[in-house]
């Protein structure tokens, strides 16, 4: 098999049908299969995804049992696929499937590990477009990855690095942070973004926080080696602010410099607080996903 499609449903009854229609008829040239997984949606999805992997022999679907957000449903689809390489594409129909050979088509010319696809003009939500570019320059600065780069969801990779990101067992995963710490052998080209064909977006304030939070504490020492400067630089300051008082150079508010450390000690608890909670959580098998429904298709 060639192409595995992993798409990650979330409140997409309406959009899915058509959207695995449109890529049965764009990749009929091509041996491939798509998985479908349901990230706990409220609608009904998870009837029409059954349906739809009744109708076609190539559908297999994977329901969870509660939203576990996007990532924890794409690993949970990276773990069923069959192809040389594997295609996410999100539900929303703002990735035409008619791209998808876009992504291959690069993949096969360059033999790159990964390809990330780029746009012209996004039509994102500003809300999106604003986290996305704030992760983006997080993630130029964490993964050395190129500036231009952009970590779209809409991407392909190789099936030998698909193996490599199903290692990953942990209850956080960042994506495009595990692809980083495999392999650099990554393409990029550009495609359609069209508008969202039904509904809003599901990204929030608080889901980019949540993101933001997650690629910090999960993938990087930085707030902790901030915390490291931070204590240096108070432990600096108490010097200098003492100096001053002994030399009745200044005479400054004790309250204030009790407030000025305190503040820099809850911090740093704070940092520490939240790598320790992580590990606890990751240490005591909290579970990436857990499967409510597993139908497999039979395609080879």
């Amino acid at each position: 098999m060639l192409l595995s499609v992993v798409i990650p449903v979330y409140h997409g009854a309406i959009t899915i049908t058509q959207l695995v229609e449109t890529v049965q008829e764009q990749l009929k040239s091509y041996a491939f299969e798509i998985i479908l997984i349901n990230d706990g949606s409220k609608d009904n999805s998870e009837q029409v995804c059954i349906g739809l992997s009744e109708k076609y022999k190539n559908v297999s679907f994977l329901s969870l049992r509660k939203n576990f957000g996007e990532f924890n449903a794409v690993m949970c689809g990276l773990n069923y696929t069959k192809g040389e390489y594997t295609v996410i594409i999100d539900d929303d129909f703002q990735n035409p499937p008619s791209e998808i050979i876009k992504l291959l088509e690069t993949a096969q010319k360059g033999n790159f590990d990964v390809v990330y696809s780029q746009y012209d003009e996004k039509k994102h939500h500003p809300m999106r477009n604003f986290g996305s570019w704030l992760v983006n320059q997080v993630t130029t600065s964490l993964f050395k990855k190129p500036q231009d780069l952009y970590l779209s969801s809409f991407k392909l990779i190789k099936n030998e690095v698909v193996k490599e990101i199903c290692k990953y067992k942990g209850p956080y995963p960042y994506l495009d942070g595990i692809i980083f710490n495999i392999t650099d052998n990554v393409g990029k080209i550009t495609v359609i973004h069209n508008d969202r064909y039904h509904g809003a977006s599901n990204y929030t304030a608080k889901k980019l926080a949540g993101l933001f939070l997650n690629i910090i504490f999960g993938y990087s020492l930085l707030p902790v080696r901030l915390s490291l400067f931070l204590g240096m630089l108070s432990t600096f300051t108490a010097i200098i602010l003492s100096l001053l008082q002994f030399f009745a150079i200044v005479d400054y508010p004790i309250r204030l410099v009790i407030l000025f450390f305190g503040g820099i000690q809850l911090i740093s608890i704070g940092i520490v607080g939240e790598y320790i909670g992580k590990t606890f959580l990751t240490q005591s098998n909290t579970p990436q996903y857990t499967l409510k429904i597993k139908r497999l298709n039979n395609a080879e």
